[in-house]
């Protein structure tokens, strides 16, 4: 078939399409970030898509629905964040990855540290549906750090809660951004530097599961 037929034309539609998805949640997310479930609008979501809210409203049927896809991705994105590390390293290679990895998508996107903590604690009604997964995720990893402790890599410690640890290490520069920067010497809008804070809490982690 010649260059630019129907299928050309067609995956170009899908490409161009799928853009602006992307484009459509990452407005989402912001706005929901920063209004909650209840106080963003769909206006303000376009706006912030640059296009206008007929558009929008073409592309997804309610606020609500665009809500509950929002917080898919970022699930989806924070289990990217983990499973593009390399695992057949060792503890502490896998670890130094990981923790990099995670603090500079804190520090790069905190709005979406910021949507998923607000989801739940109002109680996580739109996530409810995908604990189990996320549990059963948690639970792979648990393995993945109990086997480390059987080959003595690292001390004996509870999988699970070392996994919640490191959220809370990582997440806290998104979560706590403005305060950071207070005490930290910076403006309004500085980015802090993701270097010395990676380097300080991977040896915090790595010393504290040293045999």
């Amino acid at each position: 078939m010649a260059a630019g037929g129907p299928m050309s034309a067609r995956s170009d539609l899908a490409t161009r399409r799928e853009e602006l998805m992307a484009q459509i949640r990452q407005a989402a997310i912001e706005e929901f970030a920063e209004n909650g479930l209840r106080g963003a609008s769909t206006q303000a979501i376009a706006d912030r898509a640059g296009i206008s809210k007929t558009k929008l409203h073409y592309y997804i049927a309610s606020k609500e629905e665009l809500y509950e896809q929002s917080l898919q991705s970022i699930i989806e994105i924070w289990s990217e964040l983990f499973h593009e590390t390399a695992t057949d390293e060792g503890p502490e290679a896998f670890l130094r990855s990981y923790i990099g990895r995670k603090i500079r998508h804190s520090l790069e996107h905190p709005e979406v540290a910021r949507l998923f903590t607000n989801e739940v604690m109002r109680g996580a009604p739109m996530l409810r549906d995908y604990w189990p997964s996320s549990r059963e995720a948690t639970m792979k990893a648990a393995e993945r750090v109990r086997g480390w402790v059987e080959a003595g890599l690292i001390r004996p410690v509870d999988p699970v809660l070392l996994q919640f640890n490191i959220w809370a290490l990582t997440q806290h520069y998104a979560l706590h951004l403005t305060e950071v920067r207070f005490m930290l010497g910076l403006g309004d809008e500085a980015s802090p530097d993701p270097e010395p804070i990676i380097a300080e809490v991977t040896e915090l982690v790595l010393r504290g599961l040293r045999p």
